[in-house]
């Protein structure tokens, strides 16, 4: 872990279980011999990195004399205990969006005392690298997953400045944040946009257009044995991309990359797991897992124009549901029958005329998309040097955020 090595004047560091109540959630598969009452409860699904999901909340079955001892209360910062590398401390503060709502016992509720911290500070720092570089340091690791238990959360060392001090600095990354959501719902507006215009550009044509099965337009290729490739991912968001521009850990494969497949710029990359998210496009050429199946033009055709048809609602929901098999864990797609599925093929000049006025639409919101990274990367910056005392805010900042706080 990145300790901080001195304190500012003023500032504190406290075990969390020093400053707070932490309490563990309800075993959902408990048996209970007693009478029960049905409450909505919390899963991890619901807790996010910095806010709470609650498009869909479950129900449980609680004793009736246990219910007060899972019951969430506002102010509450919830964490959940482990996941993926990077969801380790991820949380958000309970604002008692749900009456009479409990949680899982895979998320635990931390009540502060409020005379000495916020939970709102505790919910940024357990969330800022120096939060999850504590969790990742101590936490119980498999290959792609990591956890941590009661003790090493209870052993987390807060770092907080006096309350009006702790309250400039949430309200200064509330701002942050505000910036962020705003971002965010206009990308969600640009992409509904942008439905509407494969809907008008290819949906209501569809139908007339020629169809020809995959295996006609594409071969499948398996190109082995080139070590010094360099080696890529396959990302649902993000398209084929070198491993080297992902965020947080990347595993690394086990042994020789012999059995890997060599991907070239303008290959198509389809996975097992493509009914939920598309088929993939490749700017670059290196080595991807075996797991995917190489799809490469063997007849003349506009690559932005299936890059861009692969990756629509359209295409997953009509055509790549005709590949999909059901298997006791889920479901996958048949390559061999995608290959036999007809899909559409427009004249080469209409391909190229849809594919002009959909990439404009798309460059859109691939530049919102970057400035919605840049506020994050800063955000997180910003975290980092305010939520371990590295920048001080103003004491006259200070003062205006007590008045405020006050006046309310």
């Amino acid at each position: 872990m990145n300790s901080v090595k001195k304190l500012p004047i003023g500032w504190r560091k406290e075990r969390l279980e020093r400053i707070s109540d932490i309490q563990t959630g309800i075993a959902k598969n408990q048996n209970n011999q007693d009478e029960t009452t049905e409450f909505p409860y919390l899963r991890v699904a619901n807790v996010q990195d910095g806010y709470l999901d609650l498009s869909e909340i479950k129900t449980i079955n609680v004793q009736k004399n246990k219910a007060s001892r899972y019951m969430l209360e506002v102010g509450d910062v919830l964490l959940t205990e482990g996941g993926d590398f990077d969801k380790l401390g991820r949380g958000a503060v309970w604002d008692g969006q749900i009456e009479n709502c409990v949680h899982q016992n895979h998320i635990f509720a931390v009540r502060v005392k409020r005379t000495q911290l916020l939970p709102s500070f505790l919910s940024a720092q357990t969330g800022s690298t120096y939060g999850k570089r504590y969790f990742l340091s101590c936490s119980k690791q498999s290959t792609n997953l990591a956890s941590i238990n009661s003790s090493q959360l209870k052993a987390f060392p807060v770092l907080f400045p006096p309350l009006p001090e702790q309250k400039a600095i949430a309200d200064l990354l509330s701002t942050w944040n505000e910036a962020i959501e705003k971002t965010e719902w206009l990308i969600q507006a640009k992409v509904r946009q942008f439905k509407g215009y494969i809907q008008q550009t290819i949906g209501l044509k569809c139908e007339e257009w020629l169809h020809i099965k995959p295996k006609k337009i594409f071969d499948t290729i398996t190109e082995k044995g080139f070590p010094d490739e360099e080696l890529l991912s396959v990302t649902q968001d993000r398209g084929v991309i070198p491993r080297s521009m992902l965020d947080g850990r990347v595993m690394s494969p086990d042994g020789t990359t012999d059995s890997y497949k060599r991907i070239k710029c303008g290959d198509f990359a389809i996975s097992l797991r493509s009914f939920q998210g598309g088929i993939e496009y490749s700017k670059y050429q290196g080595l991807i897992s075996p797991a995917y199946t190489v799809l490469r033009p063997k007849m003349e055709i506009s690559v932005d124009f299936y890059r861009l048809f692969f990756k629509s609602y359209l295409f997953v929901e009509k055509y790549l549901s005709l590949a999909v098999i059901g298997i006791r864990d889920g479901k996958q797609i048949s390559i061999p029958d995608f290959m036999s599925i007809k899909i559409p093929v427009p004249p080469l000049q209409e391909q190229q005329q849809i594919a002009e006025t959909l990439n404009a639409a798309q460059k859109e919101i691939d530049l919102i998309k970057q400035l919605l990274e840049k506020y994050k990367s800063q955000k997180r910056g910003l975290m980092q040097k305010v939520l371990t005392g590295i920048w001080r805010v103003k004491p006259e900042i200070v003062n205006l955020c007590t008045e405020m706080s006050n006046e309310q």
